[in-house]
């Protein structure tokens, strides 16, 4: 029963963190900053809660832990590794096209003939999430 509140308790922060940064934005724009600085210490919060959560686990079981071998911390070391090259290149490539993508559709508007080069600076943010992604499978099929 413990493991299940435990499974939950991430999912109740973020949905806290979601719902109290809907509030926030609703009540003007100049929430925002303390909106987005809500989500990211959430976000904070459930990583550190599941991996300490993880860790108790491994560490109350003895026979896990003594089975346990560098092969199998490496491979969880490698996950984690791609893991994280995939969400922090997707976070930036996400930023990267939300500035780019509102000024390529106001170039268009202004001058159709720059929708090509427009569509090219969009295509560069997402660019860095597919280098992302690549590295991150680069990663896995080494330890598989």
């Amino acid at each position: 029963m413990l493991e299940y509140i435990l499974m939950i308790i991430p999912a109740v922060f973020l949905a806290g963190s979601v719902c109290y940064a809907y509030k926030m934005v609703a009540l003007g724009k100049r929430t925002r900053k303390r909106a987005v600085l809500s989500q990211v210490i959430a976000f904070g919060l459930v990583s550190v809660a599941c991996l300490a959560m993880s860790l108790v686990a491994f560490a109350a079981e003895p026979e896990t832990a003594a089975a346990a071998s560098s092969g199998d911390i490496n491979m969880g070391l490698s996950m984690l590794a791609a893991g994280l090259a995939t969400g922090i290149s997707g976070i930036g490539g996400g930023i990267a096209v939300g500035g780019a993508a509102p000024a390529a559709i106001g170039a268009t508007s202004e001058d159709p003939k720059a929708f090509g080069k427009a569509l090219i600076f969009v295509a560069l943010g997402e660019g860095v999430a597919l280098y992302g992604l690549l590295v991150s499978i680069l990663i896995i099929s080494k330890f598989n």
